[in-house]
């Protein structure tokens, strides 16, 4: 009898255990129901998927409001991306009904309340990607079961306009573009109108991005329109000031694509009427590949974005800031770039500087020998081919990741709470060599907690380091300080400030000492001048960590188009490259 009663009274509190659901919630369109999930004993996150935050948009319009629904629609659901090319541009997917998100709140014992929200903006270079990305066992790689649950956070994910359809411009009024950075806006108002119904706190809004995902909320961050929209931002290896995130030509990239798709006209007016009765995503993909990778990309407007991204940090003041890049983020390009770092063939000096001068060549033979100096002073009289090719992927990483999101927390951090952060655990991707780091986009998996969600494809260390990430990413959505906040953290993350620029080293073993300093005894800075068409960037910086003599860093990138360079189709003027470690010996 006994034994019966433990039963009924167990059985009595699981059943509560999972009761706490929001059930039917109503929002400005009408009611949604969602589905509970169950994460373990008192634990259940519900998820709503597929909730409309915009109509049916427009082909080169901003997003409207949606007009609403009678009756209960069922959020169970993912709905299509937005209208897209593939990879290899050869088809397209989607639809341009696509304009949805997707909720997760975790629930207790009782319903949540006022619980911070973070909205997620997925990366893909401006041509690509969706809400429900990346398929992993089931589950989307942006599932956001996992940190809503163990960070005690609503999690947001939305899709956004890409490609043609979201980047596409004239570079002035009549097609304006940047209809992806709009739909963003729109969701993250939706968010704010309606998150509350939901157990959220709309004046507790933390956008965060990867990527094209991660200069998207650079630029959200920067717009007049985000005033009082949300409180803080993460960007992960992506800033508005990287070379590939702002389109300078975009009226020749817009004839360009005309010509692909047989609109072309001599008359600017018709080729635009040819463009919006056409379906050119469709046209595009019948015609092979005609955009190269980091070709399409937000503009400057005039109203979205109405200057120079660098001179528009006064408006990113009101935000809480963290931003960071992984080690090796420009690993993936380089490969592309210069093929022979990733298979047993040797990479010569030759093609060391051959890349160097496509990355200089504005400034002559001088600045290819200064960098060359720069980036080879630890090779010794007879290097070793794994420093060889990894001193490619470096440079890559500097031009593209590293020294841009430098430059945007040093701007940030003049008028705003700051933190940054180097992410370097070992790449996971099978057939990369040895000396391989953290390549793009690889920290995605332990931030939505796939470590726990997967256990039998990963190892303690990763789950160690899923722990940590979403520790710090939902304590800084809490309150402003990845430190403090409900979740406990292996060492403390002191702030970047305009004097002093600490960053964390993010691996699976984090203690005190993966706080790298980096004291500034003289510096000179001249930021985003404008020549012409081109971008200056030029920043000094003189670090002393640990005692350890870094070096100087220099970027002076003028970004203009030239695609017989690279696959970033970029012709930057110098890149040097500033770590906070003192360089290893690398292994292979």
């Amino acid at each position: 009898v006994m034994m019966l009663l433990l039963v009924v009274l167990l059985g009595v509190g699981l059943n509560s255990a999972s009761a706490a659901k929001l059930g039917v919630v109503q929002t400005e369109g009408g009611q949604v129901e969602g589905r509970s999930h169950r994460m373990g004993l008192f634990r259940t996150v519900d998820v709503f998927k597929g909730i409309p935050f915009a109509d049916v948009p427009g082909r080169w319009e901003k997003p409207t409001p949606h007009p609403g629904w009678s009756g209960v629609l069922k959020a169970t659901k993912y709905r299509d991306r937005c209208l897209q090319v593939t990879l290899l541009q050869t088809e397209t997917q989607g639809s341009e009904d696509c304009l949805y998100l997707n909720i997760f709140v975790p629930q207790g014992r009782s319903l949540s309340t006022n619980l911070p929200v973070m909205v997620y903006l997925f990366g893909g270079a401006f041509l690509l990607g969706a809400s429900n990305d990346v398929a992993i066992l089931g589950d989307s790689l942006y599932d956001g079961k996992e940190m809503a649950d163990r960070g005690d956070v609503i999690i947001v994910t939305i899709n956004y306009r890409v490609g043609t359809m979201g980047f596409l411009s004239s570079g002035d009024a009549r097609l304006p573009g940047n209809y992806g950075l709009w739909d963003q806006h729109a969701a993250i108002s939706w968010v704010r109108r309606n998150i509350r119904a939901f157990g959220g706190n709309p004046d507790n809004i933390t956008i965060f991005g990867q990527s094209a995902g991660a200069a998207s909320v650079s630029y959200q961050m920067l717009s007049p329109y985000s005033k009082g929209l949300f409180r803080r931002a993460i960007s992960q290896c992506g800033v508005a000031l990287s070379p590939w995130a702002l389109q300078r030509s975009p009226m020749a990239l817009t004839k360009k694509i005309a010509r692909k798709v047989g609109c072309w006209r001599t008359n600017e007016d018709e080729m635009f009427t040819c463009l919006k009765m056409s379906d050119p995503v469709a046209s595009l993909s019948s015609v092979g590949v005609v955009m190269d990778l980091l070709e399409l990309a937000p503009v400057v407007d005039g109203d979205f974005i109405p200057d120079e991204p660098s001179q528009l940090f006064h408006n990113a003041a009101q935000f809480d800031y963290l931003a960071g890049v992984n080690s090796m983020d420009g690993h993936i390009f380089a490969g592309v770039d210069v093929p022979s770092i990733n298979i047993r063939n040797d990479t010569t000096v030759k093609q060391v500087r051959g890349l160097l001068a496509g990355l200089t060549k504005e400034k002559g033979s001088a600045a290819i020998d200064s960098a060359y100096s720069v980036y080879t002073s630890n090779w010794g009289s007879f290097p070793e081919q794994a420093v060889v090719k990894k001193t490619v992927a470096d440079i890559e990483t500097d031009f593209l990741f590293l020294v841009p999101t430098q430059i945007a927390l040093k701007l940030h951090a003049h008028g705003a709470r700051t933190f940054s952060y180097l992410f370097n655990m070992k790449t996971r991707i099978p057939g990369f060599p040895r000396w391989v780091e953290a390549e793009h986009a690889e920290d995605l998996q332990y931030l939505f907690g796939k470590p726990f969600a997967t256990p039998l494809v990963y190892f303690p260390r990763h789950r160690d380091l899923s722990q940590y990430m979403i520790a710090y990413w939902t304590n800084f959505a809490r309150t402003g300080d990845p430190s403090i906040g409900d979740s406990k953290v292996p060492a403390p993350w002191p702030a970047f400030t305009k004097y002093h620029q600490p960053y964390m080293i993010i691996n699976n073993k984090i203690t005190k000492s993966s706080i790298r300093y980096c004291t500034l005894p003289h510096r000179t800075a001249h930021y985003c001048t404008v020549l012409d068409r081109t971008i200056l960037y030029c920043v000094l910086f003189y670090c002393d960590v640990f005692g350890l003599l870094i070096f100087l860093c220099c970027l002076c990138s003028a970004t203009t188009y030239d695609h017989t360079t690279s696959i970033t189709g970029l012709k930057p003027t110098a890149s040097c490259r500033q770590s906070g470690e003192k360089k290893k010996k690398p292994e292979g």
